[in-house]
Order: structure tokens, then sequence, then C-alpha cells
């Protein structure tokens, strides 16, 4: 039987064909019996694309992978993924969306390279300058959709694998580590909060969250029953989370979760300010009239309320922060007279009161064990970085003390 030869007489193989075009065709069947045909203009160039073809049928990797995108996959990942919390799966959900989906995400994966997804990352700190927290959040979700692939053998590996270590590297400073009151700030905070004026219906929750610890979505998400003023404890059982469904329409909702780890579950002790701080709340509300409204996924009763009945959020609460940091720094600079160096407020947000609280437990000397039970951290790690981060910061506030002591001698 005489062999196929293309035009220069060079012997075709099996399922080798040239086109009347001139270009060549190799054609194939999948394990499945479904047919599949790649195109080169050479038999050489072919003949490379045979040899990744069979290269993929070993490796197990599915013929119909080559035209597939990285949003094909996020399509199927989005059909798949179970066991996460609704607002942790809208957050993936729209990191994915905002950041990946146009451009890098019509991409074929067939094409998808290790430093493709490097270049990525790079372009999103570069060019739209995005933290390096921010893309960590991003190659969070991506991560799981390649991976996706390489489950359902479209990928070989996943080209995101360790994509982020080079630019963590390179951007290591590029966030502030994130800082607590001092004590003389944290004083000047409770003073201004305390006193009467406009902000002081914030007193109650502020000074919950400066002297718990407990994250904003647990403090805005307390209810009166998980508060017991006999045994002066607070329970933490939930948390409030308040996020975006990205539709054709942004729709904000509020949900309640449980806590993400059992760490998260526990009973802090209600100190005497956080007692008569939480009975101001309910005087407070009582004086206005202010009744709660919200009921949330069958949560009612909340403790902090805003005027019109309904719970807070964190936006609110940040909000609400920066309105009091510049209305207290103004009133303590109209008043500064001859100070040159009076104490003024930083900028921060809710979770600096958390990292505040912790701090203070440190400086009196709190067993680290013990931290970490009432912060709810699951890794002790967590509470040890906290730990090691404030006794540097004493040390060299020490020796900074010792050293201008010393000197006036």
């Amino acid at each position: 039987m005489e062999r196929r030869k293309d035009n220069k007489h060079r012997v075709l193989k099996e399922g080798e064909y040239q086109r009347k075009n001139q270009t060549y065709e190799y054609r194939w069947k999948d394990g499945t019996g479904a047919s599949h045909s790649v195109y080169a203009k050479s038999l050489d160039e072919l003949r490379e694309k045979e040899n990744a073809v069979r290269k993929d049928s070993l490796d197990h990797i599915r013929a119909d992978a080559k035209n597939l995108t990285i949003n094909d996959l996020f399509g199927m990942w989005k059909k798949l993924k179970r066991g996460l919390k609704d607002n942790t799966f809208c957050n993936y959900c729209y990191m994915y969306t905002e950041f990946v989906s146009t451009g890098f995400g019509e991409r074929r994966i067939q094409d998808l390279k290790r430093s493709d997804v490097r270049n990525f990352y790079n372009s999103l700190s570069d060019n739209r300058g995005l933290k390096s927290a921010t893309i960590d959040n991003v190659h969070t979700v991506l991560h799981q959709v390649l991976q996706v692939g390489v489950e359902d053998d479209y990928l070989r590996y996943n080209p995101s694998d360790n994509a982020l270590r080079e630019l963590k590297k390179a951007h290591a400073g590029d966030g502030l580590k994130r800082r607590a009151l001092t004590q003389e700030q944290q004083e000047l905070l409770e003073w201004f909060l305390k006193k009467p004026g406009p902000m002081h219906h914030w007193y109650p929750i502020v000074e919950g969250m400066l002297w718990t610890g407990m994250r904003v979505g647990e403090i805005t998400g307390l209810r009166w029953e998980d508060v017991d003023f006999e045994k002066n404890e607070i329970s933490v059982n939930h948390t409030l989370v308040y996020y975006a469904h990205r539709t054709e329409n942004i729709v904000c909702t509020f949900a309640i979760n449980t806590p993400k780890t059992k760490a998260g579950e526990r009973i802090i002790p209600m100190v005497p300010r956080v007692r008569e701080a939480f009975l101001e709340e309910k005087q407070l509300q009582k004086e206005f009239g202010i009744t709660c409204k919200s009921v949330i996924d069958g949560y009612t009763d909340f403790v902090f309320l805003n005027r019109f009945g309904e719970v807070h959020h964190q936006g609110t609460v940040n909000k609400a922060l920066r309105r009091i940091i510049r209305d207290c720094n103004f009133e303590v600079l109209d008043n500064a007279a001859n100070n040159a160096d009076p104490v003024l407020l930083p900028h921060f947000s809710c979770h600096y009161l958390r990292h505040t609280f912790a701090t203070r437990m440190v400086e009196q000397g709190v067993n680290v064990k013990v931290m970490q039970d009432v912060l709810g951290h699951a890794d002790a790690q967590t509470t040890m970085n906290i730990y090691a981060d404030v006794t540097k910061d004493l040390r060299d506030r020490e020796l900074q003390n010792f050293s201008d002591s010393f000197g006036k001698k």
C-alpha cells in the first residue's frame, strides 16, 4: 500500500493531511471517541503540535481544553464551590469580576504559563496601583479557579502556584504595619467621646471595641441577650456581615454568620467601663425612643442601633471614626495655646481599636494564652505576632526613655 505524501513528496503519518491551501492538519480521536484537529502552516510545525497532543494524552489532559478560557473555568468554579460563607463567596466573585474577568480572564488556558500569571499580578500593582494585600485576595480566588482546571484534566499544573511570592518580596514594605493607639491617644479619644457633644452617642460602641477587642462584625451584631449583666460576661457566638451582591444592580445585604473557627465562639469578661457604656447605650435609646427594627436571619434586638433603629456596619462605624478624629483634633488644636506638640489622634479604622485592646493587654503583662482566648484567635501564632510586635515597641520606647533620661544627667 502506497503511503500518502505531501506536495514535497514527504511521507505523511497516520492522521496527517495536506489541505488544498497547502497547510497541514492532524486529526485524532480522544478516549471518548470525539474527533479533534489541529492545523499548521508547515509539516514541522504540525508535528510539534502532534507531540504536544500525545503528551497531553499521556498526561490525561482533555483535548477540548484548547478553546477554554479562564473565565470558562470561573463559571465551573462558581457551580462547584461549596462550603464558603455567603459573604466570602460574594467577595471572591467580586474580586474576580472586578480585576480578572476583563482581559486576563479571556485568555485561553492552553496558552497560560507561570510567567503570564506573574506578569498579571505585576500589572495589577504597577498599572492599577493595587496593594499587595488586595492582589493576595485576587490570587486566592484565581488559584482556586485554575485548580478546577487541574482537577478536571484541562491543565497539567496550576500556573498560579507560588506566583505571588516574588511580588510579595518586591513589595514587602508597601503597607504600613497596623498600629495601636498609644495610651495618650486612647485617653484622648475616650475623653472626647465621653463628654457631652454631637459625637457622644458613638461613645458606647467605641468604648466596647476598645475594652473587649471584639471585631466590628461581632459588636455590631451583638444582641442584648448576649450580654449578661449578672455575670458581667459577653457571649460572642455570631457575626454580622454586610456585603454586595454583584448582579446587574449592586444590592447590599446584611447576613448573620457563625464565627469562621470554633475559637471565634467565646465568652468575654465585661469590665466595669464596658458595662457602664452598654447601660448608657440602653438609656440613650430609651430617651430617644429608638427600638430595634432590624431582623436579620432571625436575629433581632441588637445592642447598637442608628437613629432609625437599624444596625450599623463597618462602613458606617469607620465613617463616624473619621468625623470623630477630625473634630477631636480640631478641638485639641484650638485649645493648644502654647503647647507646640499636643497629642492628636492619628487616622485609624475600627480594627485598630481591636489591636489597641491587644496592645494594652500586652503592656499589662496578660498571659498570651488568655489573650488568644479573649481575642478569639484560632492560631496562636497570630497572638504571638501581636505580642512580639508590641514587646519590641515597648523595648524600643523604654531604651529611648533610658537614653533620654541618662543624657540629661
